[in-house]
């Protein structure tokens, strides 16, 4: 497990914070990136589930302009054969971490993003009406990054403080509410790390 002391440089969210995502949808720290794929939540869906995804593009290749092109509906088709097979397919999510940490927003957080297709959790079907998708830049067997981690609870505890409906309980990979269908975030997100940097965030907003 990397050194907690990595995890605790996050910096607490604010109630500002809270507020203004519950009235614009806009993560304050996140690079915005409109995305074309998207549509209203139907009317009287609460928020109260988070999923995590992975994704990469080329496979396996990061830090390109690849997966912000491809939400919006922008990427180059000829420019590797994988793209080819994902032509014409028009998905989103409301957030990517990248490598580094950075995260980059979609679509706002109070619209219906277009990350976890055909779905069912706890028996509630069709995800993307009541859900937060969050990508994170990886693979399935890639370990994710330090950085990615941080910022992925410093979201959580964000959205966990603006819909309360979220629980630590309510955070899902897509593999949990699409099974045999979908593998990510994969065997290489660690759930129990992820649990105890969420914690420590927690802890650290409490503290302001």
């Amino acid at each position: 497990m990397p050194d907690s002391d990595v995890f605790s440089a996050s910096l607490p969210d604010s109630g500002a914070d809270r507020n203004a995502l519950r009235e614009t949808g806009r993560v304050p720290f996140a690079r915005w990136c409109p995305s074309p794929n998207f549509g209203p939540r139907p009317e009287g869906a609460a928020i109260s589930l988070l999923v995590v995804h992975n994704i990469s593009l080329p496979p396996g290749q990061f830090g390109g302009p690849e997966i912000e092109d491809f939400f919006c509906n922008c990427l180059d088709h000829s420019a590797h054969p994988y793209f080819e097979a994902i032509a014409g397919i028009q998905v989103s999510a409301h957030l990517l971490i990248r490598r580094d940490g950075n995260v980059v927003q979609f679509v706002s957080l109070l619209d219906r993003a277009w990350h976890a297709g055909r779905s069912c959790f706890e028996g509630q079907e069709e995800c993307n009406d009541f859900s937060i998708g969050i990508e994170l830049e990886g693979t399935d067997d890639t370990p994710y990054t330090p950085e990615q981690y941080r910022k992925l609870a410093q979201v959580a505890n964000l959205a966990m403080a603006a819909w309360p409906d979220i629980t630590d309980r309510r955070i899902a990979g897509h593999c949990d509410i699409a099974p045999g269908r979908k593998t990510d975030p994969g065997p290489a997100f660690d759930w129990e790390l992820f649990a105890a940097v969420l914690d420590d965030n927690r802890s650290a907003r409490k503290g302001v």
